[in-house]
């Protein structure tokens, strides 16, 4: 399935929004655990609404550097231009590493006969990209990770909490996995 890596300000809704239903946006950087989240969205949503993974990676700097130092060279003898190149390698970087971040939510969702579109997008603040791609698709619903303590003070500098804070989107939030030694007792 092909994917053409979004940036900020390009239009996702026609990739990820329904008309007739509701629409799920599910947000990963990987840690989101698929199984769990799949059991939640095959309990939410029915055959009208829309459901999307999208995850947000930022371009490392030194890879930017490289493509765009004078060593660098592209592979075709002619040079239209280093920003339609420059484009594109990012935009293939953002769709091979996305892939690989959303691909285990979508299948763990197809198991569970439930149809997700990949969304690919890059950005340097990943929160704000996550509440615009839930604003321009018109979300009932978006779907975070929790890999932290939600108590813990580190936990309202995450992205997550950052996306709790300052979207009107109704936020689901599904924790990651417990280490053992902090496992919860079995209740007998």
């Amino acid at each position: 399935m092909a994917v053409a890596a979004a940036t900020p300000g390009a239009r996702i809704g026609s990739r990820c929004s329904s008309l007739a239903g509701m629409n799920v946006l599910i947000a990963t950087a990987g840690v989101l655990p698929p199984d769990p989240v799949a059991a939640i969205i095959a309990r939410l949503v029915d055959p009208r609404d829309q459901v999307c993974v999208v995850t947000v990676l930022e371009i490392p700097r030194s890879f930017l550097n490289e493509i765009r130092s004078e060593e660098w060279r592209p592979l075709t003898e002619r040079n239209p231009g280093l920003d339609e190149e420059e484009d594109a390698v990012i935009a293939r970087y953002v769709e091979e590493r996305g892939k690989r971040l959303t691909d285990p939510v979508i299948a763990a969702l197809h198991n569970r006969d439930i149809e997700a579109k990949p969304l690919h997008l890059e950005g340097e603040d990943k929160a704000a990209a996550i509440i615009a791609a839930a604003e321009e698709i018109d979300a009932g619903l978006v779907v975070l990770g929790a890999t932290r303590h939600i108590f813990a003070e580190s936990a309202w500098e995450s992205i997550s909490a950052r996306v709790m804070a300052d979207t009107r989107r109704p936020v689901l939030v599904v924790p990651g996995h417990v280490p053992s030694d902090e496992e919860p007792e079995a209740v007998e």
